[in-house]
């Protein structure tokens, strides 16, 4: 299977991973990757399957130009999982409502919103020197993404919005391992561009650590999340939970972790108004950008909302509750 389509490679692991499921009492799958291990597995052993969708292959038609005809093998896996689940965990209420519309035949009390969470204990604001090692200047304001170079991510939304951003504003791009070279290549002449314009752009293009992650968060004045597809949006809470005030894009299962004038600033996706998002999340970022005190309220209700409302123990709970119900 070495050279096999990456699809068919995955699907492989699955086979291997449904005949070691011999002595489990619950199979639990996450996204189409190991959907068909715990498919087989409910059938080859006759014990529950349960599905935790983290997004979903019919709102994800870029895809198809990373996998080729792959993408037909991940939506073909998906959707058997999916609806032969004995049970499925959504990630947000959002996440909830998308799966019924992808997939009507699944009944409704199937489907039960578990969302997703942090450690907030290893998420905590820390000292930025990896900023200053960077070059960024602490005295200017300081805009972060952190994500990988995809069009779920919006990063072409995001330098396209840069170049209106106030021009004492800088930007701290951690992106990479984008998903095709024809990606790769057009943020590269979009970075390039943008640093062409204006000072104060700086591309992180490799795998950084937890740590430099959190310092990252915690010496921005605001953390940018300009997706425009996210079942819940982990990133905004690993922000959040370092201290610092969000601007997103107000899709999928964001505003159930950014709440809008309290731990950051939504901005409406409009996929027909391109140009209208990259003006709005220009706006908002040089809103923040000069209103330091109302980032940093943000950024202190960010921190306490992600630390009470998104606890693994609680996560946990509700996931035992639903193994409980099935056996």
């Amino acid at each position: 299977m070495d050279n096999a389509n990456p699809a068919l490679q995955t699907l492989s692991m699955g086979l291997r991973m449904a005949n070691a499921a011999s002595d489990i009492d619950v199979a639990h799958s996450h996204t189409w990757y190991t959907g068909l291990a715990g498919h087989l597995a409910g059938r080859l052993y006759d014990i529950p399957h349960v599905v935790t969708a983290h997004s979903l292959e019919p709102h994800r038609p870029w895809k198809r130009e990373q996998l080729g005809g792959g993408y037909a093998v991940s939506s073909w896996s998906e959707k058997n999982a999916m609806e032969y689940a004995d049970a499925l965990i959504a990630v947000s209420a959002g996440m909830k409502t998308s799966i019924l519309e992808a997939y009507p035949r699944i009944e409704p009390d199937k489907v039960h919103v578990v969302l997703n969470g942090i450690d907030t204990e290893l998420w905590t604001p820390r000292e930025p020197k990896y900023l200053e090692q960077i070059g960024v200047d602490k005295q200017r304001p300081i805009v972060a993404f952190v994500g990988r170079i995809t069009r779920q991510k919006g990063v072409r939304h995001l330098l396209k919005a840069a170049a209106h951003f106030d021009d004492d504003v800088q930007l701290v791009l951690c992106a990479g391992a984008p998903d095709t070279p024809e990606i790769a290549a057009e943020t590269a002449q979009l970075v390039e561009d943008l640093q062409k314009s204006r000072d104060g752009v700086y591309w992180v293009q490799e795998m950084l650590s937890r740590e430099t992650i959190q310092e990252v968060y915690s010496g921005a004045d605001v953390f940018i999340c300009p997706s425009i597809y996210e079942p819940l949006g982990i990133v905004n809470l690993e922000a959040m939970a370092c201290g610092t005030a969000v601007v997103a894009s107000n899709v999928g299962g964001i505003p159930e972790v950014v709440v809008d004038g309290e731990t950051g600033i939504l901005v409406n996706y409009d996929e027909s108004d391109p140009v209208g998002f990259e003006a709005d999340l220009a706006r908002a970022v040089n809103e923040l950008a000069h209103d330091r005190s109302r980032a940093h309220a943000f950024g202190v209700a960010g921190r306490r909302r992600a630390t009470g409302d998104f606890s693994w123990a609680t996560i946990a709970a509700q996931t035992v509750d639903i193994y409980r119900s099935l056996i």
